[in-house]
């Protein structure tokens, strides 16, 4: 079984294709609900320019047990690490431990709407990972003084367990970044070359090399049971158009010699489906991000599918 080799999360943004609410919160709550029934074990959630993702998370965790809760990522740069720590620990301790920290830096052209340079990204998740770490290990940041700096001044009641974090990371900086600092990685865009020869091969070294555990790799793809393929990678060619053309997805493409975003979709019948994601399994990635694509009937397929080999427990 496919659940046996590769962890299935879902993408909460993605959707199911169900009427909203009118209130966000309830509405991905309702998500994660249903996608928690079908026997998906893990949850993910990205930070947009609006809802605050680790809030979401820390709303449903309350009312949907049992679940990993993912942010994928947050960016960093707007967000000063003690108040991310906070909020982190925060979500963490709501979750009774089931919390897993995504964190990013965006990419040229998208973070200047926080007023905000795209300027040296790993040096700046770099630094910022100096003072985010030891807080979230309840453990004093290395130089700070004065009033709020001892580790106790830091400390949630109630978040015992150490946040696992993983970054957004597909250039070989950041993966080694990820490799030497983190639990991992999370990437979007990064077809089978770019995740078996790239990817796993970088962070795992980097990984080694620090004397860490061996990196969890979570790839992020669009997924649907379909009897038309062809039409829903076109349909993804316009919806990840503007993604595309982003420097570092651009890279990822044109190092898996595909010309447009929806050659990357695992589309097809149920067996196909589960012998794509299972190729991913057998190139080093850990996880499947799975962002649920289609029409409301295909989603709720995939959906049946995903529960059905995914629902096997991981160590």
């Amino acid at each position: 079984m496919l659940g046996a080799m590769i962890r299935i999360g879902v993408n909460l943004a993605a959707g199911l294709g169900t009427p909203g609410t009118g209130n966000l919160v309830d509405d991905l709550t309702g998500v994660a609900r249903t996608i928690a029934a079908a026997g998906v074990r893990t949850v993910w959630l990205p930070q947009g320019y609006g809802y605050d993702a680790l809030g979401v998370l820390t709303a449903i965790a309350r009312q949907v047990p049992d679940i990993e809760l993912g942010t994928s990522v947050v960016v960093v740069q707007p967000r000063h690490p003690r108040v991310l720590a906070a909020q982190a620990l925060t979500a963490q301790a709501a979750a009774h431990g089931r919390l897993t920290l995504g964190l990013g830096v965006s990419h040229p052209g998208l973070l200047e709407v926080y007023g905000q340079p795209f300027h040296r990204p790993v040096a700046a998740l770099r630094t910022h990972l100096d003072t985010l770490l030891p807080i979230l290990a309840g453990r004093r940041v290395p130089g700070a003084s004065g009033p709020g700096s001892d580790a106790a001044d830091s400390a949630v009641p109630g978040a015992t367990d150490r946040v696992p974090v993983l970054l957004g990371a597909l250039g070989p900086a950041m993966l080694r970044l990820a490799g030497e600092r983190a639990q991992g990685t999370i990437t979007f865009l990064a077809g089978p070359r770019t995740i078996g020869e790239h990817v796993v091969p970088l962070i795992s070294a980097a990984a080694r090399e620090a004397g860490r555990p061996a990196p969890r790799v979570v790839v992020g793809l669009p997924v649907v049971v379909t009897s038309t393929p062809d039409r829903i990678r076109a349909e993804l060619n316009a919806a990840y158009g503007d993604l595309a053309r982003l420097p570092s997805y651009r890279a990822a493409l044109d190092r898996d010699g595909l010309a447009e975003p929806g050659a990357i979709a695992v589309a097809g019948d149920e067996d196909t489906v589960v012998d794509q994601l299972a190729a991913y399994a057998t190139l080093g990635a850990t996880d499947a991000l799975v962002s649920l694509v289609g029409t409301a009937a295909e989603r709720a397929r995939t959906l049946r599918l995903l529960g059905a080999v995914g629902s096997t427990p991981h160590a």
